[in-house]
């Protein structure tokens, strides 16, 4: 085995995505043979040399990965929140796993679980984009002002979001609006929705990239076969980098005056 970058070695071993394995060597987390190691360039070989982290040996394992139905009430965080249930601990294998980006504790549906570092920087990195598709049960009834407002993105923190694939599927008291979105801010749908006056009672993540949740009941998971992990790397591939965002669906007549949607 060939020596390679200390940030690579840890993220292969299951510890994080490159970026945050960066962060700890820049910490004064890493020794190689016994000393600390605080630049990003350095290398080592795991045949021939001892690597630990916080004190752990480091030992690379095969990559796996799993398509899970996270539960309302889950925690995406690898650290304990106190008794709150953790995404990771729903998944019966004991090698270190971690979430593929976050769904927050409220919401539910498709997250990926994983000790693959290099697809986890693929799908989580801003420049690639990847689509990520979510269905919300708001207070209604939701107006053709306020979709149009979501689709051209809205004010936050960070600033004004992308532009949005947003879809009223059904009007009423409780509304359904699917939203499609290629960032990853923190609570972003909930706070897109918060901006343009909708309160989300219920928030579902159907679709990363290719990937659809299916019938995969909630608290259910399965492992990912290798056709989709390449489905999964070809959507965040470098050549969709910098791909405009697909254009966005013009409402009917009938969703415009408010009338009840199909589908």
């Amino acid at each position: 085995m060939t020596a390679e970058r200390l940030q690579k070695i840890l993220a292969q071993a299951g510890f994080g995505s490159r970026r945050s394995c960066e962060e700890m060597i820049l910490a004064g987390r890493v020794e190689v043979d016994g000393r600390v190691a605080k630049e990003l360039g350095t290398k080592a070989d795991l045949e021939t040399q001892l690597v630990k982290l916080d004190g752990e040996v480091i030992r690379k394992e095969k990559p796996v990965h799993y398509l899970l139905y996270k539960p309302a009430g889950v925690v995406c965080s690898l650290s304990r929140e106190g008794d709150k249930p953790r995404a990771v601990d729903l998944i019966k294998d004991t090698r270190r796993l971690y979430t593929v980006g976050r769904l927050d504790e409220d919401s539910e549906g498709l997250i990926i679980v994983t000790n693959d570092g290099a697809l986890t920087e693929r799908l989580t990195h801003p420049r690639y984009g990847v689509p990520k598709e979510y269905v919300a049960e708001v207070d209604g009834p939701v107006d053709f002002e306020k979709i149009k407002r979501l689709r051209q993105g809205v004010y936050l923190a960070e600033g004004r979001t992308s532009p949005a694939m947003v879809e009223l599927r059904k009007q009423g008291r409780r509304a359904l609006v699917g939203v499609e979105i290629r960032e990853g801010l923190n609570r972003q749908i909930r706070r897109m929705f918060a901006a343009v006056g909708l309160e989300v009672r219920r928030l579902i993540r159907l679709r990363i990239g290719p990937i659809t949740i299916g019938s995969l009941g909630v608290g259910r998971y399965r492992p990912l076969s290798p056709t989709e992990v390449g489905a999964l790397l070809a959507a965040a591939s470098p050549a969709n980098a910098r791909a405009p965002h697909p254009p966005r669906r013009r409402l009917a007549p009938h969703e415009r005056r408010g009338e009840r949607a199909n589908g």
